[in-house]
């Protein structure tokens, strides 16, 4: 029997964004199928995939008839829609700090994302030192995150929220490549990652590079 949602995400598996959506649709126990798209041979660009996906990138979500992409329209559209684990926190203004990390994270950073690409998460480490870009950017994340965290705190807003996973994916580009982190935001990172949800993403069996 075809699953209701399908799920289409990069063919390396290494989008953060693909993590974000995969990892909520696992945590609202939700049955999906699941399909890789090539973006290097631009699969996204063929005619099957760019009729389906509005923007032509993954994460694309496919609910029915509906197709969504963009990873935090797809994980809000999922939240507001089925029972389960909350993604978001349920005060207005805890669900609204969460959406703004959530966007910070994905625009901001540059540095950080081009010198610590999720290639370091998935496929081993590289040796190249982070530029001073990096490490000022570096420098601005672990401060937002040590505002935001709680004093002893395993979440960032009570609860977890999908906010965590994208904050401790942004850390663990440092953490796993050894690069200093504060130990506080290393710990907070390394037990998000444990997470069974996440977990089955980085166990995903990828092609090489």
């Amino acid at each position: 029997m075809t699953a209701l949602l399908h799920l289409h995400v990069d063919a390396q598996f290494a989008s953060p964004y693909a993590l974000s959506v995969f990892v909520a649709l696992h945590e609202k126990g939700l049955a999906f199928e699941l399909s890789s798209v090539d973006l290097a041979a631009r699969e996204n660009r063929a005619a099957g995939f760019s009729r389906l996906s509005l923007t032509r990138r993954v994460p694309t979500l496919v609910h029915g008839d509906f197709a969504l992409s963009e990873s935090s329209a797809i994980t809000e559209y999922l939240d507001e829609l089925f029972p389960g684990t909350p993604l978001y926190p349920s005060a207005p203004r805890d669900r609204a700090r969460a959406r703004q990390l959530q966007a910070w994270l994905r625009s901001d950073l540059m540095p950080i994302r081009v010198e610590r690409s999720t290639e370091v998460l998935f496929y081993g480490p590289t040796q190249a030192p982070l530029s001073e870009a990096a490490r000022s950017a570096a420098a601005t994340l672990f401060e937002v995150i040590e505002t935001l965290l709680p004093t002893d705190a395993e979440h960032l807003f009570g609860a977890w929220s999908v906010a965590d996973l994208d904050a401790a994916l942004m850390l663990n580009r440092l953490r796993l490549n050894g690069d200093a982190v504060p130990p506080r935001l290393a710990a907070y990172a390394a037990a998000q990652w444990q997470r069974p949800s996440v977990q089955r993403w980085v166990r995903m069996e990828r092609p090489p590079l």
